[in-house]
């Protein structure tokens, strides 16, 4: 009989102290323990396996309202197993399926792991891939290791220029959602919100705002695969490697854009020097600066809108990590715009 592991994490190495960054949001949602999973799905994952399951151990990070655990089995034989169900959130067994697909589909060079099958079964969709044996970035970030997942961006993002398989364009994949000062405007303007919680900086530059943010889509066009999501959460550490995760948001568009998307939460986590870090691996990437700022104004728009709706069912804890990454994307804005 497979025996059950208490749910942990090995997320954080051991020497970074327990309280570092209290007051930053973590990316964490409700993880699923795969023991909770219905039995028939775990025994059909096992037949497809060849080999039960003897211990699986729980991973923190991500906001996945599901399983994410790295399995070790009877025959010795260790992978990853990401599984969802229908409930709490609905739109999660699609994400799923999207990641299948994406994973699948993606050059063996690349810096991701290898999707060694993908189930649908019973309502719950499960993944299971190559087990890195690797660690997230340290929390608050370390110089070294944010220059690393910069220097894997940019070999990930010419590896996958052009794309090398059919998907959205980011215009396609974000829409409107990229138009969130416009909806701010709007609903002050409405009277459904007085922006009393919005920096004054920004309620007084909303017209601005809304008029830079609306060249977003061709400021982020471009040929090349974007992971989407690239986040500390969504990286693994290895010795020698740098192993990027989690790719259901993935779209064609501007190389850089995954650095841009990427630099709030790195300047939330306290990166030393972070704007300047990621302004200089911009430059040097040869991203069009205007564009970049353009692309900055609609992300930052974006998390804002997105803090004050009610949370999705089953990620309680995702809006408090949009506005944490909202306020200090907007302190990138002021920085890079000058605006008085």
């Amino acid at each position: 009989m497979a025996r059950r592991a208490s749910a942990e994490t090995t997320d954080v190495p051991a020497d970074v102290p327990a309280d570092v960054s209290a007051d930053v949001p973590a990316a964490a949602g409700v993880r699923v323990d795969w023991w909770a999973v219905p039995a028939g799905v775990r025994s059909q994952v096992e037949a497809s396996l060849g080999s039960p399951v003897e211990t699986a151990v729980t991973q923190a990070g991500g906001f996945s309202p599901g399983v994410a655990a790295r399995v070790r089995l009877v025959d010795g034989r260790r992978v990853f197993v990401k599984a969802v169900g229908p409930e709490p959130n609905p739109a999660t067994p699609d994400l799923h399926r999207a990641e299948a697909r994406i994973t699948a589909a993606l050059p063996a060079t690349a810096l991701v792991p290898s999707l060694l099958m993908s189930l649908d079964l019973e309502g719950w969709v499960v993944l299971v891939l190559e087990d890195v044996d690797g660690r997230t970035p340290a929390q608050p970030w370390r110089l070294n290791e944010l220059q690393r997942v910069l220097a894997a961006a940019a070999e990930l993002s010419a590896q996958l220029d052009p794309s090398p398989i059919e998907a959205p364009t980011l215009a396609d994949r974000i829409g409107e959602d990229f138009r969130g000062w416009r909806r701010l405007a709007a609903a002050f303007e409405e009277g459904t919100d007085d922006l009393s919680w919005l920096d004054p900086w920004a309620r007084r530059r909303l017209a601005r705002l809304v008029d830079r943010e609306a060249d977003w889509a061709t400021a982020a066009a471009g040929r090349a695969l974007i992971h989407g999501d690239l986040r500390a959460d969504n990286v693994l550490l290895t010795e020698d490697r740098v192993m990027v995760v989690d790719w259901p948001w993935a779209a064609v568009g501007a190389a850089w854009f995954d650095v841009v998307a990427m630099g709030p939460s790195v300047i939330m986590q306290g990166a030393p020097d972070a704007m300047s870090v990621l302004d200089r691996h911009l430059r040097a990437r040869g991203a069009d600066p205007e564009d970049v700022t353009t692309v900055l104004i609609a992300l930052t728009g974006y998390f804002l809108r997105k803090s004050v709706e009610p949370p999705p069912p089953g990620l309680p804890t995702l809006r408090g990590f949009q506005r944490a990454q909202g306020e200090a994307a907007l302190e990138w804005v002021r920085e890079r715009t000058g605006w008085s």
